[in-house]
């Protein structure tokens, strides 16, 4: 599969379509899932193209890796569920569930 710019996180991160941003800092954006499955569901996703987690592990450098999981710490930090728990879910492929080909990462929680 090749990576599509004109997928929905692509538009995002181009500013083609709005969201309702939790965090942004160099290597990734998170923002509230505009159909949440939980109290608190955000995304997270890196400002690279990659299609999905194995692609991501594959090719990303070691700087956008370290930055990617610090971008999602910051993001569970922020959304203050440190302490009452939270849920990271990842899906690839289309058999794995994955709807939107640009890896990213889901933290729900009911708090």
């Amino acid at each position: 599969m090749i990576y599509s710019d004109q997928n929905i996180f692509a538009k995002i991160l181009k500013k083609e379509i709005p969201c309702e941003k939790i965090l942004e800092n160099n290597f990734i954006l998170s923002f509230n899932d505009i159909s949440p499955k939980a109290k608190i569901h955000v995304l997270v996703i890196p400002k690279s193209p990659y299609i999905d987690i194995y692609d991501f592990n594959k090719n990303a450098s070691k700087e956008e890796i370290v930055g990617f999981w610090n971008g999602v710490n910051e993001t569970i930090e922020k959304l203050q569920i440190v302490d009452n728990g939270f849920q990271l879910k990842v899906h690839k492929g289309e058999t794995g569930g994955q709807e939107v080909f640009h890896f990213h990462v889901h933290i729900l929680s009911n708090d």
